[in-house]
């Protein structure tokens, strides 16, 4: 969506000002442009000065812009901006240390530690051994496969690429989407630059490529489409990967005992399988840290397992194959097995599995203690573990459908049976763990319908537990695990989510290179084209035996793109027709102070999901109801691609209208990561703290302007060089007055169609200082009135329809498919918790 209503564009980087009439002034970039309503073009009459810049590292030089007889309050409010916060890491005791590194095996390496149960067995399924070279080429190609892509990819390269500490692809996203404005929904602010977790670095004038990215980015509509397609269908495999890590840890670990147990069948190894699912499903409730801690030493105990029992068989059986760390048995193993070495690739990718898990679960520690914890521990355990296995099948080719069992010593087999179900249950944790975040993240971009979401840590705010999605991930694993029991063709299908995940990692990676990092285009090149290609190539032979059943997980993954999508695409022309029917300020001065109706006591918060423009469902309140509240305040909840939001800046204001009608704008702005848990009595203290502390901020710059203009001649505006202090102690050089005068007795300034511009004749200097604050504390009295007579809720159900001439298509996808999401998510007003007697419902129909 390019343009709205009145002539403003929305992807340029401007603020559309619909509601205020007064002066405001803007700070503008040298790249940057705002554009006003069409009955504002003529006003525009610019001044510039330099702005001293808060940060020493930004040396950009910035306008400070006139852009017409109003006045944008938030820009005001974004002064206060106490400085950028950043996320240091707190000096641990040696005692959390140990907990921390407890926490990280279980919640990051469960997957890719339990690799070693399946790996072996599913490549020997593809291309049977002939003979002991073919062992050592096959643990030279997963030795290889766990260096490049776990180590040289993820852990050294992807995990840095992290949006301030958050993983997974919707991070990347969310990254990409700061720094180029490609999101399709039309609800950008430049105000949200200036969050101090925002972090931006914008890029570098000398690199021409960074800006031509940006541009065609931000230009094409297209690439936006295509941007937003392949995040979706990254988390989609992400969903997928859940379901299949699930069923392929789980049902590989508990086949372990007909390694033991030889009367025991295929029929009881899978109700074994499934009583372990429900039981793993149904302690997710409990939380990331709470599970995490309690098994970590677990898996600490699986990974030295590992270690030991192959250190035991290279000892036993065969060193030879250390000689497998020459990669040219690789070409050996090609050579001999040509079309079967091709099939078994699928087997090899799954030494890599759980890569994708240690980016998207990295909300929960730092990316510096989950790379010291694989390249120190875990690494070292797994190439063990491997190298042990294939000592061991050097002597016992006919053992590879159950290679690690048959490898472990008997004396030690049932506890390391043990050991290694309980690290299958962790290991599927890992992907479910971040299948929540990543759902918790689309869900803030506007990608995913709203569920209701439990935080299950007081202390990490990025511990979430989604109860309707771990049952809905519980059923589909249990028909995957009932209807594709054997080990080779689940394998198959987790090659599948796998690769998906990775290959779109790859292509987003690869443009924060581009766009944002800039580094070199030879390193980036080498990067995609190796890494993509080697992604490309596994892919191909998974995609070979997909007629074996592994095509049930790309149904799952198609099922979840559309859902994804058709949410996005139906919050879009949601949107999209609400700025086009908002109500234009002609009609509320007309209608006056009164509005047309009469203003009974109290404050109504009007929720509505425009960012800027009075909503189209106000006239249905002032058409609908006999009386509309003293104080209306129009609130749009808006999640801002960032993490986190400080309190100190999560609301900002407008004043709509002139000052007599009392209406306000707010804006309550969340990150992805944000914990709203926040009761309305605590929503409302905040939000009326924050309005009172917006009207002594708005009086006190207008105070301080009239000071400032009686020591200036208003003729060296343009010419003379004048100090402002910000609320944050800033200091900037300002070459015109930051606010336009303001005369509280004078007749508010409206909106002119001429070019002259209409400016107050003042009253005598001594009279404005005590106007100004009698005109303060009237208005403070009449909010604190307001609120002492009651909070209102004044909610609009916005529905959409497809208009009867559209295509057949979008009648079903609007029409049935949203229409149904929408029914069934959760509404934004539910994480309030409000009384149904502080609620008023007007419902609204949009043809699109």
């Amino acid at each position: 969506m390019e343009e709205e209503e009145g002539g403003s564009e929305i992807n340029g980087g401007g603020l559309t000002s619909m509601d205020s009439t007064e002066s405001r002034w803007v700070f503008q970039d040298e790249d940057d442009s705002e554009i006003d309503d069409e009955d504002d073009l003529s006003h525009r009459s610019p001044a510039s000065a330099l702005l001293d810049s808060e940060d020493d590292d930004d040396n950009a030089e910035q306008r400070l812009i006139r852009t017409g007889p109003r006045r944008d309050s938030f820009d005001v409010e974004a002064l206060e901006v106490p400085g950028v916060h950043r996320n240091e890491l707190q000096d641990f005791s040696v005692g959390k240390k140990i907990t921390l590194a407890f926490q990280i095996l279980g919640v990051v390496f469960g997957d890719v530690g339990t690799s070693p149960l399946y790996t072996f067995s599913v490549m020997f399924s593809k291309a049977p051994i002939n003979g002991n070279e073919d062992v050592i080429g096959a643990l030279s190609l997963v030795l290889y496969t766990l260096i490049l892509i776990p180590l040289v990819k993820y852990v050294l390269v992807v995990l840095w690429a992290n949006d301030d500490g958050e993983g997974g692809t919707f991070a990347l996203y969310s990254l990409i989407c700061r720094h180029a404005k490609v999101s399709l929904l039309p609800n950008q602010l430049p105000s949200d630059t200036r969050i101090s977790s925002f972090g931006l670095k914008v890029p570098s004038p000398e690199l021409e490529r960074s800006l031509k990215i940006k541009e065609r980015l931000e230009t094409s509509l297209a690439m936006k489409k295509l941007l937003l397609m392949l995040v979706l269908a990254g988390t989609s495999m992400v969903i997928a990967d859940a379901v299949v890590t699930t069923a392929m840890s789980v049902t590989s670990a508990v086949s372990g005992l007909k390694v033991g147990v030889d009367s025991i069948e295929q029929d009881e190894v899978l109700m074994i399988s499934i009583a372990f699912l429900v039981i793993l499903f149904s302690v997710q409730k409990f939380g990331t840290s709470k599970v995490g801690l309690a098994v970590g030493p677990a898996l600490f105990i699986w990974f030295c397992s590992l270690a030991g029992i192959g250190i035991y068989n290279l000892v036993k059986y065969d060193s030879s194959v250390l000689m497998a760390f020459n990669p040219v048995h690789i070409y050996y193993f090609f050579k001999r097995n040509s079309t079967k070495a091709w099939y078994s690739l699928g087997g090899c990718l799954l030494c890599a599995t759980g890569s994708e898990a240690m980016f998207a679960d990295l909300c929960y520690f730092s990316v510096r203690s989950v790379q010291l914890t694989f390249v120190f521990l875990v690494l070292p355990c797994l190439l063990l573990g491997y190298l042990g296995q294939a000592a061991y099948l050097m002597e016992n080719h006919a053992d590879t459908g159950q290679a690690f069992f048959s490898s472990i010593p008997s004396g030690a087999f049932w506890p390391v049976l043990f050991i290694a179900n309980v690290a299958a249950l962790i290991a599927s944790r890992a992907m479910t763990t971040a299948t929540f975040s990543c759902i918790k993240q689309s869900t803030a971009l506007g990608c995913f319908p709203r569920l209701k979401i439990i935080h299950t840590s007081r202390k990490f705010m990025g511990q979430i537990y989604i109860p309707i999605i771990n049952w809905f991930l519980l059923a589909v694993c249990l028909v995957i695990v009932y209807c594709i029991s054997s080990i080779d063709e689940i394998g198959n299908a987790y090659g599948i989510a796998e690769l998906g995940i990775m290959m779109m990692t790859t292509i987003l990676v690869t443009i924060v290179m581009l766009l944002i990092w800039q580094i070199n285009i030879a390193i980036v090149l080498s990067f995609v084209v190796f890494f993509l290609g080697l992604e490309l190539t596994f892919f191909s032979s998974v995609l070979w035996s997909v007629t074996d059943g592994s095509w049930i997980i790309l149904v799952f993954a198609v099922i979840m793109f559309l859902i994804m999508y058709i949410w996005n695409y139906g919050s879009k022309l949601k949107y999209e027709t609400e700025v086009k029917q908002k109500l234009s300020m002609d009609l509320m001065r007309e209608l006056g102070c009164n509005l047309g109706t009469i203003r009974a006591p109290g404050i109504g918060l009007l929720y509505n999901e425009l960012a800027r423009g009075i909503p189209a469902i106000f006239g249905h309140f002032l058409t609908t109801l006999p009386a509309i509240h003293s104080m209306i305040l129009f609130v749009c909840i808006k999640y801002v691609p960032v993490p986190v939001v400080p309190q100190s800046e999560r609301f900002l204001f407008r004043r709509v209208c002139p000052k007599s009608y009392h209406i306000f704008r707010c804006i309550a702005r969340y990150g992805y990561k944000d914990v709203r848990k926040e009761n309305h009595q605590t929503f409302e203290q905040l939000l009326i703290e924050s309005l009172e502390k917006f009207i002594r901020r708005e009086a006190q710059e207008r105070s301080l302007e009239s000071d400032r203009d009686d020591d200036t001649d208003s003729k060296d505006y343009s010419s003379g060089s004048r100090l402002l202090i910000a609320p944050n102690g800033s200091v900037y050089s300002l070459g015109v007055p930051l606010l336009a005068e303001f005369n509280e007795a004078s007749k508010p300034i409206l909106v002119s169609s001429t070019s002259e511009e209409v400016r107050p004749v003042l009253p005598p200097t001594e009279s404005v200082g005590s106007d100004a604050e009698q005109s303060l504390e009237r208005e403070l009295s009449f909010l604190h009135k307001a609120k002492e007579s009651g909070v209102v809720y004044l909610l609009g159900h916005g529905d959409i329809r497809a208009r009867k001439d559209s295509w057949f298509i979008k009648k079903l996808v609007i029409n049935y498919f949203y229409a149904f999401l929408r029914k069934n998510c959760r509404t934004g007003i539910a994480n309030l918790s409000v009384p149904q007697s502080h609620l008023m419902q007007v419902g609204m129909t949009y043809m699109v």
